[in-house]
C-alpha cells in the first residue's frame, strides 16, 4: 500500500482528499504546516507527497526543496497559483508536477498514479519503448518495426533528459538550458520543433501522442 503525504493547511480539502485517497487503498497521512510536513517525510518516508505552496510557516518552494535535498520521493503541487513563473518555479525547485486549484480529483488521481510508477532513484535503464520503438540509450539506437530510426545529436539530448525520468514532467526552460545552453532558454519555439520531429518518428500517431506529452507553458514529461 502506498503512503501519501499531504499537505494543505485546509481542514476541508485534507478531509476531502484523505477520504477520496484511502477509498483508493492509499495510506494517508496529513500536515498542515510546511515544519510539519518535513518532520513526518523525515520520520515516515512517504510514497508521494501531495503539497500545497501556500503554508502559514514556509514558503511551498521551500519545503520543495527540503525535501528534494533529502529524497527523491515524488512531489505533486497543489495550488491555487495559476501563474507560469508560480509553475516554473516550482518545477525548477524540484516538485514532479503541479496541478492548479480547483481541480478534478480524477485527474489528481491519474497524476498520482503516474508519478508512483516511476521507478526509484538511482540508474535509469538503457532501453525504453515508445509505441513500437526501443530505444536503447546507451547504444545510442532506436530500432522500429521498420528496423533502425535515425536521430539527430540534439533529438538525442531531448530524448535522453526525457526518458531519464518516466511520468516526471520535465520543464521546457531545463530542457533549452542544457541543449542549447542558458541564452537561449526563452526561445520554446526550438522545443517545439524537435518534439513535432520526435513524433514523427518514434509516436503510432504524431498528432495524439501517447509517450512524448507536452504539457501547455510548462514543459514536457514521458509517459511509458
Amino acid at each position: 500500500m502506498s503512503e501519501i503525504l499531504v499537505v494543505d493547511d485546509e481542514p476541508a480539502l485534507l478531509r476531502t482528499l484523505r477520504i477520496n485517497l484511502s477509498a483508493r487503498r492509499y495510506a494517508v497521512r496529513t500536515a498542515a504546516s510546511g515544519g510539519e510536513a518535513l518532520d513526518r517525510a523525515a520520520r515516515t518516508s512517504p510514497d508521494a507527497v501531495l503539497l500545497d505552496l501556500g503554508l502559514p510557516d514556509l514558503d511551498g518552494l521551500d519545503v520543495i526543496r527540503g525535501l528534494r535535498s533529502r529524497s527523491a520521493v515524488p512531489i505533486i503541487v497543489l495550488s491555487g497559483r495559476t501563474g507560469a513563473a508560480d509553475k516554473v518555479g516550482a518545477l525548477d525547485a524540484g516538485a514532479d508536477d503541479y496541478l492548479t486549484k480547483p481541480f478534478l480529483m480524477e485527474e489528481l488521481l491519474a497524476r498520482l498514479r503516474a508519478v508512483l510508477r516511476r521507478p526509484p532513484g538511482g540508474p535509469a535503464p538503457a532501453a525504453r519503448v515508445i509505441g513500437a520503438h526501443t530505444v536503447d540509450l546507451a547504444a545510442t539506437t532506436v530500432t522500429g518495426p521498420d528496423g533502425p530510426v535515425r536521430l539527430t545529436p540534439t533529438e538525442w539530448r531531448i530524448l535522453a533528459l526525457l526518458l531519464a525520468d518516466p511520468g516526471r514532467l520535465v520543464p521546457g526552460r531545463r530542457i533549452l538550458r542544457e541543449v542549447w545552453g542558458p541564452a537561449q532558454e526563452g526561445r520554446g519555439n526550438y522545443l517545439r520543433v524537435y518534439l513535432a520531429g520526435l513524433r514523427r518518428k518514434l509516436e503510432r500517431d504524431p498528432a495524439r501522442p501517447r509517450h512524448l506529452i507536452t504539457e501547455p507553458g510548462l514543459g514536457y514529461r514521458y509517459e511509458p
